[in-house]
């Protein structure tokens, strides 16, 4: 990582650097220049529910047109839906997404996307990092246009609907859906049609500060107390923008990423439809999953956090399935991120196919206890294992828990956290195992 991109684009607090409006300028006109290279004629630009989104929209527009760029601006748009318009639009040569995914509202980013939909190689944000700080670009006399893309919404929920024919399905699904106040507030009506399902929206009123806040994927629990209350048969939570799904069966008990993606990598090999018998991890899945993969005798493939890096290793092993437990899966032969929706249409499937709840289909792994815990550090971040008291609480640690468990301890890549990580035998001694990490970090760090 450089000095602005971290494992998902620039991210920080919005008025604050690097999420000032100055830098977005700046952004905006390295974008530009990297469109002009690739011989196409616009960029298009989407963003969440935040505040601080319109604010930045405008500063990465101003500083495209300016290098003579054209601009289209898509509005409040899931993330997959940038992704999906950056192949659609034929003159697009970048796609920009404006979103700090799960973050709050006070923090922002930008991910961009190249022509395809496919996020930027570690050395094309490189090469755009030395524009972006380097001395002011020469501007052209020519300066490029702004409008605005009334279809874009629909456009990307045709492109999600037109795959699955629930119409001849005789059961009718109740759904409750929490859009998380964020970009999928708009779309997921028209994706989740009354007419299809019997489905209930709530946190679907974003009004800039409330976006994440108390809901969405990150926090469950009202979805559960609806989902219960109205004996539906599925709850569904999307993040902020929208590339993120957790689900909670008809019980009220979250279901998250890994149980998912094993869910759904079960129905695609009985299907006949798991390509090359193999799918993609991250370090972070539960150690459940790989044992179901083994049970199933699916290859599975590790690889670093973020979904990109799974993107990156399901091309060189030939998957089409592949995803982190926080809920980021990624359908290779229909989509090139992480699609929140696109899962949750894919997990409907599965149980309209088999006639199944999801409590019965979420047996296909057993969840070993993890506890995840994220501790403030320095914005340094220095090597924690350089360090005597974190070094020695990790191998306690994983001397304790043998053959029974693992740690995982590791910076997060957008924010100043470091991520502590435990599963175990069981739910106390998992926690009491990371909170002894965590107290040492906390001391030393």
């Amino acid at each position: 990582m450089g000095q602005l991109f971290g494992t998902d684009g620039i991210r920080g607090r919005a008025n604050t650097y690097p999420m000032t409006c100055e830098l977005a300028m700046k952004t905006g006109q390295a974008v530009g220049i990297l469109t002009q290279r690739s011989s196409n004629k616009c960029v298009i630009i989407g963003r969440d529910t935040r505040i601080s989104g319109q604010m930045l929209e405008s500063a990465l527009a101003a500083g495209i047109v300016s290098v003579g760029v054209d601009v289209m601006i898509l509005g409040v748009i899931p993330t997959p839906g940038v992704a999906y318009l950056s192949s659609a639009i034929e003159s697009c040569g970048v796609g920009i997404m404006i979103s700090a995914s799960h973050n709050p509202y006070y923090d922002n980013g930008i991910k961009i996307f190249q022509k395809g939909g496919i996020k930027l190689s570690d050395d094309q944000e490189a090469n755009l990092e030395k524009m972006i700080l380097g001395p002011p670009i020469d501007l052209p006399s020519q300066i490029g246009a702004i409008v605005a893309a009334d279809d874009a919404q629909s456009r990307y929920t045709q492109f999600l609907v037109k795959k699955f024919d629930f119409q001849k399905k005789q059961r009718k699904l109740k759904l409750v859906i929490d859009a998380a106040n964020g970009a999928a507030s708009f779309c997921a009506p028209q994706i989740f049609t009354s007419d299809i399902f019997d489905v209930s929206f709530i946190h679907n009123q974003p009004n800039g500060t409330n976006i994440n806040e108390e809901c969405g994927s990150q926090h469950t629990k009202d979805l559960s107390d609806h989902v219960k209350k109205n004996n539906a048969n599925l709850g569904l939570a999307f993040d902020g923008d929208a590339d993120r799904l957790i689900a909670v069966d008809e019980t009220g008990l979250q279901i998250t990423g890994d149980t998912l993606l094993a869910i759904l990598a079960k129905f695609a090999k009985q299907s006949g439809k798991l390509e090359n018998n193999v799918v993609v991890s991250t370090v972070m899945s539960n150690v459940g999953f790989g044992n179901a993969m083994a049970q199933l005798e699916i290859k599975h493939e590790i690889t670093g956090v973020g979904d990109r890096k799974v993107l990156e290793r399901m091309k060189e092993t030939g998957a089409l399935i592949g995803g982190e437990d926080s809920g980021h899966m990624i359908f290779l032969d229909e989509q090139t991120t992480g699609d929140g929706a696109l899962s949750a249409l894919k997990l409907i499937e599965v149980m309209l196919e088999t006639q199944r709840p999801l409590s019965e289909l979420a047996k296909v792994m057993s969840v070993y206890p993890q506890v995840l815990i994220n501790v403030e550090v320095d914005a340094s971040k220095p090597d924690f294992m350089k360090v005597p008291m974190v070094a020695d609480a990790i191998k306690e640690v994983e001397s304790q828990l043998g053959k029974q468990g693992r740690v995982l301890v590791r910076y997060s890549g957008t924010q100043p956290l470091l991520r502590v990580m435990v599963e175990g035998p069981e739910e106390e001694l998992t926690r009491q195992c990371c909170e002894k990490i965590c107290e040492a970090i906390r001391r030393s760090l």
